[in-house]
């Protein structure tokens, strides 16, 4: 168990706030991932193309999010805000719980933010993907 265990939930605030900077960082990402597959697939008419351009970029924010979780526990976004991604006792992430985490996120994203607007009902807070995946936010402290 790391020190991360003792450390308080990051504010609400904070990861609304991280989300929207990380929203920011994330269409560059697809922005520069999208000049790779255009020229591969073509322009798109066919549902295959656009399956595949939508599966490709899945893939790709995919990989952009669990690289840092898996890392460090921190996208740049949420290094910004002092935010770290941890397990329930505060070891860092699994593979396993990425991937839950990324999709349950996506779903929650798609049902119109539910899971996200769970953490206002929530009694510790937490976004439904984090309970659910088994995984919290918390505030890392300033160095001094």
């Amino acid at each position: 168990m790391q020190d991360n265990a003792i450390a308080s939930p990051a504010p609400f605030l904070a990861r609304i706030a991280a989300m929207i900077y990380e929203s920011l960082l994330v269409t560059a990402v697809v922005f520069v991932a999208s000049f790779i597959i255009i020229p591969v697939v073509g322009e798109m008419h066919a549902s295959w193309q656009r399956h595949l351009f939508q599966g490709y970029i899945l893939g790709i924010l995919f990989a952009y999010f669990s690289a840092f979780w898996l890392r460090s526990g921190q996208t740049l976004a949420m290094k910004t805000w002092r935010i770290r991604l941890v397990q329930a006792n505060g070891d860092t992430l699994t593979f396993k719980q990425a991937v839950l985490r990324f999709f349950l996120a996506l779903l929650g994203l798609l049902l119109a933010g539910a899971g996200f607007w769970w953490a206002l009902v929530d009694r510790d807070r937490q976004f439904l993907h984090d309970r659910l995946a088994g995984t919290r936010l918390v505030r890392v402290p300033r160095k001094a």
